[in-house]
């Protein structure tokens, strides 16, 4: 461990350990809750499906009817989805599609394929087993069943789970408000002239982008000169709009560096150095009734840091109960032979053969090599990798929910 510095685990428990779960609750139609947190456990008030009903296209029978494969019987009746039938006269068929309700009586459906008709009559070639093809009435959701918990990210799945028990509304937590701000001189917008010195923002896009994965009700103040008045004034205003504050660039300690004196100044600053690379430079603290979180200037830093910390605390204020990245154990298929002191996120991709390849420079001001990977390898302090060996990935797909 580096002397002065926190551990990742360390920063991050004394992050979360700060993170207040947002109060406000707002009721939103169904239709519109994917993304949102869900506030409260959602309990059915029905059986689904709410009546007998066929899996099948084919024929409703009575398995006493059927003596033996090839008997015929008549076809007394027709019942679609979504209309009830008559119950089943002995020694009949009825004709069912998908989704129909069962007639009384029935103990059976005979899937068309295994049936010929012929008229008003059909002839079942295969003798079906006790129930089969009939879905029970509460086979999937029974009355009173939880069916979606309290503190989870609702998925497009989750929606149609509680629209299929009649839920018209979901009980969410207010969108974290989210403010960024950017600072340096040397920083301009795409599309603007490029002077001698002067280098494109990237990452007010590449955080801006990511806000948006974690649907946050995002605050964007643009860029700050690096000056510590402005860098005072871009705090206050953050601090009285938001929840969370984040900033890019000038949480280090040179001169040009203005964000950690201006936090110290209009707030509280808890923390700031972290043995990590990318991204040691990462300060954390309170402005006003905000929380502050200064990323690295560093594109790649500044990735990396939002995903391991901004991520989770937001997740934490947003009310979310699973925070933990998925890892998974994965193949190195390089090696890795001067580690640093200090704990390594390296950025990797998936080959052909199920291991994992490593970008060709690890630099924290190589924004491609955060596109060309699937994910980190995240790798404990002064270790070498080998080819071959196990390590632990972080895949984007986990770390963007």
């Amino acid at each position: 461990m580096n002397k002065g510095f926190l551990s990742v685990d360390e920063a991050l428990a004394q992050m979360l350990g700060e993170a207040r779960v947002v109060a406000e609750v707002e009721q939103v139609a169904t239709l519109d809750a994917s993304g949102r947190v869900l506030a409260e456990a959602q309990v059915s008030g029905m059986d689904v499906p709410p009546m007998d009903n066929s899996a099948m296209d084919g024929y409703a029978v009575r398995r006493a009817d059927l003596a033996a494969p090839g008997a015929t019987l008549r076809v007394s009746q027709k019942i679609a989805a979504g209309k009830p039938g008559s119950p089943l006269e002995p020694g009949t068929a009825a004709r069912i599609f998908t989704g129909a309700p069962i007639p009384e009586g029935a103990d059976a459906i005979v899937m068309q394929e295994h049936t010929e008709a012929a008229g008003d009559q059909v002839s079942v070639k295969q003798l079906p087993a006790p129930e089969q093809w009939i879905r029970r009435t509460g086979c999937d959701i029974r009355r009173g069943a939880t069916i979606l918990q309290a503190g989870v990210r609702l998925q497009p799945q989750d929606t149609g789970l509680a629209a299929s028990v009649g839920i018209g509304t979901l009980p969410v937590r207010r969108r974290v408000r989210l403010g960024l701000f950017f600072t340096g001189d040397e920083l301009v917008m795409p599309g603007e002239p490029l002077a001698p010195g002067r280098i494109y923002n990237s990452n007010r896009f590449t955080l801006r982008g990511l806000a948006g994965a974690f649907d946050c009700d995002m605050r964007d103040y643009g860029i700050v000169p690096d000056n510590l008045e402005a860098t005072r004034a871009a705090l206050r205003r953050a601090a009285a709009e938001c929840d969370v504050i984040v900033t890019s660039g000038g949480v280090s300690v040179g001169d040009a560096d203005f964000v950690k004196p201006a936090v110290e100044a209009e707030g509280s600053l808890l923390m700031w150095r972290i043995a990590m690379k990318p991204g040691r430079p990462l300060a954390f603290g309170r402005v006003g009734g905000a929380f502050f979180i200064g990323l690295p200037g560093n594109p790649v830093s500044s990735f990396v840091t939002f995903l391991l910390f901004v991520r989770p605390f937001l997740l934490r204020t947003q009310g979310i109960a699973d925070i933990a990245p998925k890892a998974i154990e994965a193949r190195a298929d390089f090696d890795w032979t001067e580690p640093d002191s200090r704990r390594e996120f390296l950025r990797a991709r998936w080959n052909e053969g199920g291991g994992l390849d490593l970008f060709p420079s690890q630099d924290s001001a190589v924004l491609s090599s955060t596109s060309w990977a699937d994910g980190l390898v995240d790798n404990p302090a002064t270790q070498a990798i080998r080819r071959g060996d196990r390590v632990r990935f972080l895949p984007y797909a986990g770390l963007y929910r």
